[in-house]
This record gives C-alpha cells, structure tokens and sequence, in this order.
C-alpha cells in the first residue's frame, strides 16, 4: 500500500497552498501626482535653486584666480630676469639658481594643469622661458653662464609673456 506522503502515478497530490485566481489590476485615472511624479518634480525645483549662486559666484572666483596667476607669473619673469643677467663672477649665483628653480618649479606645478591658462600665450611662452632656464642649469651646473643664443631667446619669451600677460591673453 501507498504511502499518502509519496507522490505516485496513480495519486493525485495534495496541495496545502489556497488556489490561484488571476486577476487583471487596472490602473485608476488619477488626477493627483504620483510620488515619483512629486519627488522629480522638488528635485528639479532644488537644484536649480542651489545652482543660481553658484554659477553668479563663478566669475568672482576666476576673477581672483586670474589676479593671483598675473602677479605670480610677474614675479617669475622678474626672477627669470634678474638670474639670466648676473655676473658669472658673482657668488650669489648659485643660490639665486637655486630660488628660480624653486619659484619655477611651483609656478609651473601650480599652473600646468589649469585648462583655462593652458591657451593663454602668456601661459605658453612662460612655459617655454622656464623650461629652457631649467634644463640648460640641470646640463651644465648652476654657476654655468647661459649662452648669448639662447639668453636672448629667453628673454624674448619672457618680454613676449609679459606682453600677452598684460593684455590678458
């Protein structure tokens, strides 16, 4: 005999779970807002009430930013300047090499990544003023005079820079 536990061919098994009916759900024509409809509608309100002082205070803010890089840029070509054109005999080259190479190093690490100067031809032509300072002092030593080729060049990239410095290019 059958055990009424195993299920077999010939029984029919015993479900415990209450029938199944289908029933179709139709949405009801609402005239009110749905939450979702309610929580889009406040996040769009929010956020464009947040974004108002924030977009009037950007100018403000490039406008300093920019005052900070002209004085920094013109305290780079004074230093350039003055280092380019010292004596070779003078004992105060070495450390006058060592503060440009400080003072570019920071300028440059400062400014290089900033997309809104990397256009600007004051940007370019300090760049290119700094790195050829730079790389004649790391080959030959910082006591080494700078050859009268390229000191000219130098300075004119520094004069060039100035320039496009003051007309705020």
């Amino acid at each position: 005999m059958a055990s009424p536990t195993l299920i077999t061919p010939t029984s029919t098994p015993k479900s415990s779970l209450p029938p199944t009916t289908t029933t179709t759900i139709k949405p009801k024509p609402s005239t009110t807002t749905s939450r979702r409809e309610l929580f889009f509608s406040i996040t769009a309100v929010s956020s464009s009430l947040l974004a108002v002082p924030i977009i009037a205070a950007a100018p403000i803010a490039l406008a300093a930013e920019d005052e900070e890089y002209v004085k920094e840029t013109e305290e780079v070509i004074n230093k350039v300047r003055t280092t380019i054109t010292m004596d070779k005999n003078d004992p105060n080259v070495a450390a006058a090499v060592a503060e440009l190479r400080d003072t570019s190093n920071s300028w440059v690490a400062k400014y290089r990544r900033e997309k809104a100067l990397l256009g600007r031809a004051s940007f370019r032509d300090m760049y290119s003023a700094l790195n050829a300072v730079s790389g004649h002092y790391i080959s030959f030593g910082p006591t080494a005079p700078i050859p009268a080729k390229r000191r000219t060049r130098i300075l004119e990239e520094v004069d060039t820079a100035e320039k496009a410095l003051k007309r705020g290019r």
